[in-house]
């Protein structure tokens, strides 16, 4: 009888736990789990801090008792794995009583990711600091937050995990700061599409503080002192700053580890010691656009690493074919998602990259209940080959990435989406989907059919003598605000007073999202002038600088 171990649950370990009971029903199979909990939703954790999920048992997936009754797998809690002794084919673990030997045929190493804890002057004497991974890290948390005397709090780090608490914890009544040391929030999405994220923030009164990191902590936590000399009082601190591979049990054991320390596996989930697999959160992957290494600390991932692993140890077929680190946020209303790469990484790479932004709605316009999204596109300026996708708006987001998603992950390119069928009535969609829309307009660009200038590009053009000429309604300028230096005649007057412009100077054409503005765009081309489409037009200009905006 064959004997697996698997160190670690929750989704990578006990994944495999159980494809491994669906494929070998007279096999062995031994979870040891250090912590009490072995199958848990730990993206739900931040939901619980607000109420929303009401339940904390709700978070809890499977039980030893619910795995040993369906599955036969002997699931044991508490159990920690102190050593690897790979030339005996056993480990060392520790329970609450002893301490003691297991065999195995196959070890697979499911460890996860810790929090990352930074150097902060003054966090081993606070009090009221925490970081999220776990149930346990939960309860300790709300133990704190159970005090009536706690009205504040800050949370250290702006990705995934940051806004979420950021939003539970405004929600259960606290008034919440975030801190970033990055530009931005949500470092993933590039710098236009977060300022999305950060208004809502602030629309929702948090706080939100970019460019600055905590350097020490004072009284026992109470006190955060930014590197700026500025403080900030805190009755309790969220620290959500990343995380790093749980690898030091690898480590010991002689088993190789690569970038960030992750565990090095090949396309098999091996490493380098026979009959030793590791997956999941501690382990280096190929991100699946760039090819090179990362650490993609993501559930679904885990979930399909653990459930390959067991194929192969199986005698089955499957590679590990790297990750797209898809993820999605919610912010209050609004919904931020990302697949692939940004495009600060894609020039970091130098590739040869275009974007474009375009706007729609979740649904048809005309059907009630339709709000707005804003979708960029990153691909190859020749092939068209698509590197990443980003979007923002209340609704219909997480459709749409996941459709990009699933491009990427198919090699597609902008000149496949134009051809994407889905399905449509008012209520859920539009005849010509976002998506679509992301083709025809990067199809435009790879054509030559149109061209255009990002929001970051139009300053110096103008300072170098470029017009901008703005082709809204007086209605919407009044209404919305405008640019500061810009021509403004409407779109459907445009032919008629082509004469008030100089066929001598270059023009940058806008409107409110970049259709009308595409409309004129071809329109003055047609007609001998140079012209280039402000991409993502007023409304993300509007959002990225709203200092840039007059209003009459």
């Amino acid at each position: 009888m064959v004997k697996i171990v698997i160190v670690g649950g929750v989704a990578g370990g006990m994944s495999a736990a159980t494809r491994l009971r669906r494929l070998n029903e007279d096999a062995e199979i031994v979870v040891l789990e250090k912590g009490p909990y072995v199958s848990f939703a730990n993206c739900g954790l931040p939901y619980y801090v607000s109420g929303e999920i009401a339940q904390k048992d709700s978070l809890l997936v499977q039980t030893p008792e619910s795995l040993q009754g369906r599955f036969s797998i002997d699931v044991r809690p508490y159990h920690e794995v102190l050593e690897i002794i790979p030339a005996e084919n056993k480990v060392k673990i520790k329970n609450q009583k002893e301490t003691f030997f297991e065999n195995y045929d196959h070890l697979i190493l499911s460890p996860g990711a810790r929090p990352f804890i930074p150097d902060i002057t003054g966090l081993k004497e606070a009090q009221n600091v925490f970081s999220l991974r776990n149930v346990p890290d939960l309860d300790k948390i709300m133990v704190r937050l159970e005090n009536k005397a706690v009205k504040t709090a800050t949370v250290i780090g702006a990705g995934f995990i940051g806004l979420e608490m950021a939003e539970n914890l405004k929600k259960r009544g606290l008034n919440v700061t975030i801190v970033e040391k990055a530009p931005q929030v949500l470092p993933p999405l590039d710098f236009e599409m977060a300022a999305f994220v950060k208004n809502e923030l602030e629309k929702n009164n948090v706080k939100v503080i970019t460019g600055q990191s905590a350097v020490e902590f004072r009284d026992q936590g109470e006190k955060i002192i930014l590197e700026d000399g500025s403080m900030l009082q805190s009755d309790v601190t969220i620290l959500s700053v990343g995380v790093v591979p749980e690898n030091q049990l690898a480590k010991d054991a002689g088993i190789t580890t690569g970038f960030r320390g992750g565990i090095v596996v090949n396309e098999n989930y091996q490493t380098n010691i026979p009959n030793i697999y590791a997956i999941g959160d501690a382990i280096v992957v190929k991100n699946q656009v760039t090819k090179e290494d990362a650490l993609i600390s993501l559930a679904s991932p885990a979930n399909r690493q653990g459930r390959q692993v067991a194929d192969v140890i199986s005698g089955l077929s499957r590679k590990n074919k790297g990750s797209l680190g898809t993820a999605i946020v919610r912010v209050f209303h609004l919904m931020a998602a990302s697949t692939g790469i940004n495009e600060k990484e894609a020039k970091r790479l130098g590739l040869n990259v275009q974007v474009v932004h375009v706007q729609g709605k979740d649904h048809a316009g005309y059907y009630p209940g339709a709000v707005d999204m804003t979708l960029k596109l990153i691909f190859d300026k020749v092939s068209g080959k698509i590197y990443g996708a980003q979007g923002v708006g209340e609704n219909g987001i997480d459709k749409r990435i996941d459709i990009l998603a699933t491009g990427i992950k198919g090699e597609m390119t902008v000149f496949d989406l134009p051809e994407l069928e889905f399905t449509y009535a008012p209520p859920f969609g539009s005849a010509k989907d976002p998506v679509n829309m992301l083709g025809y307009a990067g199809e435009n660009l790879l054509e030559n059919i149109s061209e255009n200038i990002q929001w970051y590009e139009l300053d110096e053009a103008l300072k170098n003598g470029k017009v901008l000429l703005d082709v809204r309604n007086p209605e919407e300028l009044k209404n919305n605000g405008q640019f500061k230096n810009a021509t403004h005649i409407p779109l459907n007057n445009l032919r008629c007073r082509l004469p008030e412009l100089d066929p001598k100077k270059e023009y940058i054409v806008t409107c409110h999202s970049g259709l009308r503005s595409y409309v004129a765009e071809r329109i003055l081309k047609q007609a001998g002038f140079k012209v280039k489409n402000l991409d993502g037009a007023f409304a993300l200009y509007k959002t990225v600088k709203p200092e840039e905006i007059d209003y009459v």
